[in-house]
């Protein structure tokens, strides 16, 4: 009499489902991580050709490369800029300032002196050169 089952458990394992599972996860990583960009990515700023409109200069405030204030050609510290830039702002109806300032200078300057001229109520403009077409 021969009790042998019929029904034998295999004992392999087969890794076909498992190959299918790992490459559909894999599909799903790199489609979502194209999607995320990455804070370090290098930003190229864009350029415009200048326009020969004019624009009405009331007061210029410059930053050198030295971190040096000047407002209207006038040497003035960086604490003094509120003061000085509030009495001449007086004297004009509708005060525009034009910010001249040095390209290796950080932003952090810039923003400074932007936030004092915009507390005080002036339209702010900042002085570029003009790009050159080859």
């Amino acid at each position: 009499m021969n009790l042998k089952s019929k029904n034998q458990i295999s004992t392999t394992f087969s890794l076909a489902s498992l190959t299918d599972i790992i490459f559909l996860l894999l599909i799903f990583f790199m489609l979502t991580s194209s999607f995320v960009t990455p804070s370090a990515v290098p930003v190229e700023l864009p350029s415009t050709k200048v326009s020969k409109s004019l624009i009405a200069k009331q007061l210029e405030i410059t930053i050198t490369k030295e971190l040096e204030y000047y407002i209207n050609d006038e040497a003035v510290k960086l604490e003094e800029i509120e003061a000085v830039l509030k009495q001449k702002l007086e004297k004009v109806d509708a005060p525009k300032v034009v910010l001249n300032i040095d390209k290796t200078v950080a932003v952090e300057y810039l923003v400074k002196v932007a936030a004092i001229a915009n507390k005080l109520g002036a339209k702010l403009a900042i002085a570029t050169e003009a790009e050159t077409v080859e």
